[in-house]
């Protein structure tokens, strides 16, 4: 009898042995899920307050945005209302819209006239859209880096939508920018030779010749001084007829 008594001790021993290695691991696993949730607790506290600030972050890089474009894009209205008064000779103003979407900015360009809208692709039968888009294409080549791109810049029949008395003026604003600018413009066009003579560092004449196709005629060049000056260089292109 006391050998069985014995047996269920050791046993019970071995049992609860067992039992408390098993409740020392789940012990362990416990304190592990505790860790985990905490963990798990403390993300979603900082991913909830990221939310929160979403809004907020967003408006205020819309607002920064809008600041650090706002000073150049006033400097652009006022360079292309300029240029469009200089050469039309009327009262207009060039205005930008501005928006920020998707975390971009969205700029739209209008005209207006005695606080009334005009579409630039229209406006003046076409004239306003060919002084805009020069005007945008050597502000934007102005800002690209100098050691990346070339200052040059080819305008073909830019002038097309210009009254021939208006074209004069488009070319010296050109002239006088890219000489601003640095910038060197090769111009094509239509209209008489004459209308560059005074603005172009050189003018050439396209014209159709004979038995070896077009010929390349240079009508004027300025002196050699004049030449080497950089950046002061609009040169015409007339497409002529014999």
């Amino acid at each position: 009898m006391e050998l069985t008594e014995q047996e269920d001790w050791r046993a019970l021993a071995r049992e609860r042995q067992e039992l408390t290695r098993r409740l020392d691991r789940l012990s362990g696993v416990a304190e592990g899920r505790v860790r985990e949730f905490l963990n798990a607790r403390d993300t979603l506290a900082t991913v909830t307050e990221f939310l929160d600030m979403s809004p907020r972050v967003a408006a205020r890089l819309e607002e920064l945005t809008r600041e650090l474009f706002g000073a150049v894009l006033d400097e652009i209205e006022t360079d292309l209302t300029h240029a469009v008064r200089e050469i039309l000779g009327q009262d207009r103003k060039v205005v930008s819209r501005r928006d920020v979407k998707n975390n971009r900015l969205h700029i739209e360009f209008e005209m207006e006239q005695d606080g009334r809208a005009e579409d630039i692709l229209t406006g003046q039968g076409g004239s306003v859209c060919n002084i805009l888009s020069v005007g945008l294409r050597l502000i934007a080549l102005s800002q690209l880096d100098p050691a990346a791109h070339r200052p040059f810049l080819v305008l073909d029949e830019q002038d097309c939508w210009l009254r021939p008395d208006l074209v004069p003026g488009f070319v010296r604003l050109i002239a006088a920018i890219a000489e601003r600018l640095d910038l060197q413009v090769l111009y094509i066009s239509h209209h008489p030779v004459d209308h560059f003579a005074g603005h172009a560092r050189r003018v050439f004449a396209l014209r159709p010749g004979r038995e070896n196709g077009p010929r390349l005629d240079i009508l004027s060049e300025r002196p050699a001084a004049v030449l080497d000056l950089p950046g002061f260089a609009v040169t015409a292109a007339a497409e002529t007829e014999e």
